[in-house]
């Protein structure tokens, strides 16, 4: 068995410091194995925050509430590697942060970044998770490849304005349809910049063979939290 959550943070712009003490406040409160935040969680969808290291002191929050829970969480930030930046998700847990995916299908408003060059799987307590980050959900071939690695749940941390909600929506629908999967969308709520004044938050789960299964709301705080085995799935919903 495996507790999920997918979180919508309020998020400050820009400020990383701030951010990764409300990532950790969300941690805590999620009481799950593994809490999924969206895409660029600790900066803010802001295209010109300065990049990250994984060694970086200001996550230690995160690390300290996943080292009380027991927790693993899947955070969004820009990291620097090597000399290339990337649009990353993080994995933190109690003993620290590595990169977990660097996002494959990059947009081209977002060209300062490199594309990430591999699919990747992380497991947790005997489930697969395949990773994605926004635009990849809405590439066919990144579904295929992910769960063509054997996956039980795909896993997306997304922005999403309210005119792109049945859309991105849709598609999560029928990642689960297609390949019975579980699909677990994690996206912003709130004012986050980046040109975004105001994104939609409806984070949520969907069941293998596409009914959803659980839904956030607008606001930003809120979470669903989802326990699933192979086939079956309970949720609840809460806010901050």
């Amino acid at each position: 068995m495996l507790v999920l959550a997918v979180a919508q943070p309020d998020c400050v712009p820009y400020d990383v410091e701030k951010n990764a003490v409300r990532h950790a406040e969300t941690v805590r409160r999620a009481e799950a194995r593994v809490v999924i935040f969206p895409e660029l969680s600790l900066t803010g969808y802001h295209l010109d925050a300065p990049a990250i290291t994984v060694e970086d002191p200001r996550l230690r929050p995160i690390v300290e509430a996943c080292a009380e829970t027991g927790a693993l969480a899947l955070v969004g930030a820009p990291i620097v590697e090597e000399g290339r930046e990337y649009i990353a998700m993080l994995a933190v847990d109690g003993d620290g942060a590595g990169v977990a995916y660097r996002k494959v299908n990059v947009h081209s408003s977002e060209e300062r970044f490199a594309c990430g060059e591999r699919y990747e799987v992380i497991e947790v307590n005997g489930l697969r998770l395949g990773l994605a980050i926004c635009r990849d959900l809405m590439i066919a071939q990144h579904a295929e490849d992910t769960t063509a690695l054997g996956i039980d749940v795909y896993v997306a941390g997304v922005v999403h304005q309210a005119a792109e909600v049945a859309v991105q929506q849709e598609r999560a629908r029928r990642i689960a349809t297609d390949h019975r999967v579980w699909v677990a969308v994690a996206s912003f709520a709130g004012p986050t910049g980046g040109g975004f004044e105001h994104t939609a938050g409806c984070s949520g789960f969907w069941r293998p063979g596409g009914d959803l299964a659980a839904q956030a709301g607008p606001e930003p705080g809120e979470l669903v939290r989802l326990t699933i085995g192979q086939t079956s799935g309970d949720t609840s919903r809460s806010r901050a």
